[in-house]
């Protein structure tokens, strides 16, 4: 039998509301007194806690719309399809949920003003509960290639690029930059750092979301990124436990086998995990992955008590708060039914579960298991003190809301504008250049076609590259021109860009995951042959180099982001040195034993 929790009155939010739930959570001078005591008061909130409010602790769930309680009607419909409900609010009256998670394409993030605004009405509803418990409200900032909150919001270089520029200091500031600018909109837990070891350059799923391929070096910019969220007052959130570097399969889509020996994942997987405890990382998120070493059963790590419980908890002796990747995911879907997964997630040891692709039929699992007594509440509870520590260590029972003036004191300012551009810069990194072509000047090489893929925007408020590129050339005082050619281009453009580059004085190819058989070499090939000088910017994965052959000079950006791509562009022209360093190794395609380009490879400007 199926349950529903019955919806709570619609009651006014009180102050005396909000008064008694920062009341339940103030402390006193001694950290070990100040725990036990807290912890006392956090017991009693959970034991005045229905059943029902209990299992929605422990969800984190998307909702359509700008706004808590007015979304557009397509938003509506969309939540009314998916999750039973209108509103966000609703959600939240409903099920209980204690966490909210943001996304572009959920028309969550139009602007940081509009953010705000729907967190306080996500919290408004949350503090209106019988209970009133505030929602912590997390997204994927990562920065690079995966981000949600997009301009006039400070977009900073992703971590591959940050492991170029090779920089703890810059990686702790860009991470303080990017929890600032989210706890300003009530954005207060963050899918970031990756902490995985990408030691597979066929990766579909990591690449450049991690740091690079050497355990140690990723370890310390872990330890960077969240220590400079969490002095920000941003729940850091290292992923995914216990490595995602080493796979071929996307789990989004597919269930992905690490073959790793245990010898092996201490030393390659491990590092950076160890470093994000040390460095007192707030929560840890688990991977959809079969690792057979570590759980012979082949579980995903989600489900598997031997890797969250034995190995992350006992082992590595953390007692942090632990997320699941989203449930909505393959990999987590291919061996369980949607109704058995959450129950087996808390029985490995999780403590908040995202994003399940049917709410209703999760929240109801959990329930159900509880009310037969293959869960117990007491699991629930250990589960609900975790997660409402967090919520206390974040302020958030003192202070659920934000506030116009802190979005605008805070948000996309010039300040963070200019530390974004100077980390940027120190990223680029300079593959080749032939017969030291580069730097260019608008004197020498003031023609420019730029041609090349233009993928969708992170954010959504980016690009497209090939303009972005142009632009900025333009801006350092050369002619350029964009041409998009695409990730996968046609004959037919192809012969568009070879005729564009005629009388032009450089050609600069803007290349995206090249593959063997990519189009994209044909383009670089053609327009080679065409005897006008070619460069290439990789913006993606910096691996495309060992695909290509005949330009005079490669570049890697690492993203194609309007700061990471405008860096490239001052360090072609000369206005910047390229300083990046390759934080991962670039092998032969046909023989990977060879090593093209060694991780610490990049060229300098000798003038």
């Amino acid at each position: 039998m199926h349950h529903r929790a019955p919806a709570p009155s619609r009651r006014t939010l009180l102050t005396v509301t909000a008064a008694a739930a920062a009341a339940a959570v103030t402390g006193v001078t001694s950290p070990v007194a100040h725990a036990e005591t807290n912890d006392r008061k956090l017991r009693r909130i959970i034991d005045r806690m229905s059943l029902e409010e209990k299992v929605g602790q422990l969800f984190v769930m998307r909702v359509y719309g700008h706004s808590a309680t007015a979304p557009d009607q397509t938003d509506i419909d969309a939540n009314l399809a998916e999750i039973g409900v209108r509103t966000a609010a609703e959600l939240v009256e409903r099920y209980h949920v204690g966490g909210i998670i943001y996304f572009s394409w959920a028309h969550n993030t139009r602007d940081p003003q509009q953010i705000a605004a729907l967190s306080n009405g996500i919290q408004q509803a949350a503090l209106g509960q019988p209970t009133p418990v505030p929602v912590l409200i997390s997204t994927d900032q990562e920065h690079g290639i995966v981000c949600r909150v997009g301009k006039p919001a400070t977009l900073l270089p992703g971590a591959m690029a940050l492991g170029a520029g090779g920089s703890h200091a810059d990686a702790r500031k860009a991470a303080q930059i990017a929890g600032e600018e989210l706890a300003a909109v009530g954005i207060r837990q963050n899918y970031a750092p990756v902490a995985d070891v990408n030691v597979n350059p066929a990766n579909p799923v990591i690449g450049v979301r991690s740091f690079g391929s050497d355990p140690q070096a990723v370890a310390g910019l872990v330890a960077a990124q969240v220590k400079g969220y969490q002095r920000a007052g941003v729940a850091a959130t290292s992923k995914h436990f216990p490595g995602h570097g080493d796979t071929a399969v996307d789990s989004h889509y597919g269930l992905p086998t690490i073959t790793h020996t245990r010898e092996q994942w201490a030393q390659l997987d491990a590092p950076p995990f160890r470093s994000a405890i040390a460095a007192g990382i707030d929560s840890i998120m688990t991977a959809h992955i079969v690792v057979p070493a570590l759980d012979p059963t082949e579980d995903p790590a989600t489900l598997s008590r031997p890797i969250l419980t034995g190995i992350l908890r006992e082992q590595l002796g953390y007692d942090g708060v632990v997320v699941t990747d989203s449930l909505g995911m393959e990999g987590v879907r291919t061996k369980y039914g949607d109704e058995r997964v959450p129950v087996l997630a808390l029985k490995a040891g999780v403590d908040q579960l995202l994003n399940p692709p049917k709410l209703d039929v999760a929240w109801n699992a959990v329930l159900k298991a509880v009310e037969n007594g293959e869960l117990t509440e007491a699991r629930l509870d250990e589960s609900i003190l975790r997660i409402l520590r967090l919520k206390t260590k974040l302020g958030l029972f003192r202070q659920a809301y934000t506030t116009r003036a802190g979005v605008d004191r805070i948000v996309g300012t010039e300040a963070h504008l200019a530390h974004a551009d100077r980390i940027a810069e120190a990223t680029t990194t300079l593959l080749l250049n032939e017969d030291g072509f580069l730097p260019l000047s608008p004197a020498s090489h003031g023609s420019v076609l730029v041609v090349g893929a233009d993928p969708a925007s992170p954010s959504g408020t980016t690009g497209p590259p090939t303009t972005t590129l142009a632009t900025a050339l333009t801006e350092l005082g050369f002619t350029a021109t964009a041409l998009s050619t695409g990730i996968t281009p046609t004959a037919a453009k192809i012969e568009e860009a070879v005729a564009a580059a005629a009388g032009k004085d450089v050609v600069l190819v803007g290349t995206y995951n090249v593959s063997a058989t990519s189009p994209q070499r044909t383009l670089v090939a053609r327009l080679v042959a065409t005897g006008v000088p070619v460069v290439t910017v990789a913006i993606r994965n910096p691996y495309d180099v060992a695909r290509l052959g005949g330009q005079r000079a490669a570049l890697a950006a690492y993203s194609w982001t309007d700061v990471e791509l405008r860096a490239a562009v001052r360090v072609l022209a000369g206005r910047a040195r390229p300083r990046g360093r390759l934080p991962v190794p670039v092998q032969d395609t046909t023989d990977p034993t060879k090593v093209l380009y060694p991780v610490g490879h990049g060229l300098s400007y000798d003038r």
